[in-house]
């Protein structure tokens, strides 16, 4: 690397760092702030999707068979009602909804004699319907012991009966879709982690080139024997270094408190967990990001006579940045389309809600940090052109 690009490179580094509060605000307090905060709504979530195990789950049961054995099973471990008319069918699954019960098991009319007939000898086999609520732990809990316990009890007549077959006119799942738990988990994050990373970015970039401009240090420095090239890439380096610095922070933060967020969402997700894959690309996918971020604020830095006008021209991106973040709540899911991943900001979004929820595409995710990447280059060129257009860099 050039002699003039390290030295400008050093000086930049070395005032940053020569003023140790905006150091530990810019790099350090990110990290323990999205650490806290995303702690803090894992043991939220933890609270409020926590079962109580000494309860026992609640709900309906329509043409209970008289068979002793699964009368024994239901009952040490659910206080269910009987219904028999269809209104109290319609009024049960009402209450599912409405999160007022965990769930209703209806059987067949004649489960007792169907589950008799050798199976082998005809194609008729009965089925157990359960109806429940996957947006509340209690219901989704519920079910699946329910399912354990008509497993249990289906093993012991050589699998004689169905639960739940599927049918394309019947929804089990009686939840709704903005209900779900996992949904907000993963729709949320990508936001908030985009404006954490935001505001460390804008705390660095317009100090170091409006800054200079404004307290016409910058002519000072372009008379060194240094090319302005040199200089403007010295000071992207140095910028971009900073923001990395305060990137991995936010990415430490993030990772660390990943774990109490899962386990907070642990029966929404049923006990999946990240893998190490999933961090590397999570840290990748803000890496790239930061680098996007301050390519764009310097470019803003040199076309602005002072620090304030280059905040207020930066205020309009923030709020697209909070545009974007919000997109994470629409849709169900990360994009698929390709495309998406080559659009600054909101690629780095969307996979952002892959690693969230549990989709990652590699494929996707290296095209958003490639592209990433490619637009640190291209803004790196243009800001190396700013500061060779004497109307920019001396503009009053």
């Amino acid at each position: 690397m050039n002699n003039a690009i390290i030295t400008i490179f050093k000086k930049e580094i070395a005032r940053f760092f020569g003023d140790k509060r905006t150091a530990f605000s810019t790099i350090l307090l990110p990290g323990i702030m999205i650490f806290v905060m995303y702690s803090f709504m894992g043991d939220a979530l933890s609270s409020q999707f926590s079962v109580d195990k000494d309860k026992k789950p609640s709900g309906y049961v329509q043409n209970l068979p008289e068979e002793e054995s699964l009368q024994e099973m239901l009952k040490a471990g659910f206080d269910l009602k009987n219904i028999s008319s269809e209104k109290e069918l319609e009024k049960a699954k009402e209450d599912i909804t409405n999160k007022e019960s965990d769930l209703c098991v209806v059987f067949p009319e004649n489960f007792a004699k169907d589950i008799q007939i050798d199976r082998s000898s005809t194609d008729f086999v009965p089925e157990v319907q359960i109806f429940y609520n996957s947006s509340e732990t209690s219901s989704s809990s519920a079910f699946q012991a329910m399912t354990a316990v008509l497993d249990e009890f289906e093993s012991l007549l050589a699998n004689r009966f169905d639960i739940n077959r599927q049918a394309n006119d019947v929804s089990y799942d009686l939840a709704s879709d903005e209900d779900s738990a996992a949904s907000i988990f993963s729709s949320m994050l990508p936001m908030l982690l985009l404006m954490f990373l935001f505001s460390g970015v804008i705390s660095i970039a317009p100090e170091s080139i409006a800054g200079e401009k404004e307290r016409g240090t910058i002519a000072t420095l372009l008379v060194t024997p240094a090319k302005r090239g040199q200089i403007a890439l010295g000071k992207i380096l140095a910028l971009s270094f900073i923001a990395l610095l305060s990137g991995t922070s936010s990415a430490i933060g993030t990772i660390a408190s990943m774990p109490k967020l899962a386990g907070g969402e642990a029966d929404s997700l049923n006990g999946a967990v990240y893998s190490v894959a999933d961090y590397l690309l999570l840290a990748l996918v803000i890496l790239s990001t930061v680098l996007v971020m301050v390519t764009a604020i310097s470019l803003i830095s040199a076309f602005s006579k002072s620090i304030k006008e280059a905040q207020t021209y930066c205020s309009p991106l923030v709020m697209v940045a909070a545009l974007v973040g919000i997109t994470a709540m629409f849709g169900s899911g990360a994009s698929t389309n390709s495309v998406h991943y080559v659009i600054p900001l909101y690629n780095s979004v969307q996979s952002m809600v892959q690693v969230f929820s549990f989709e990652v595409s590699t494929t996707t995710m290296l095209l958003t940090v490639f592209s990433n990447i490619l637009y640190f280059l291209i803004g790196a060129f243009g800001l190396t052109k700013m500061f060779q257009s004497e109307h920019i860099i001396f503009s009053k």
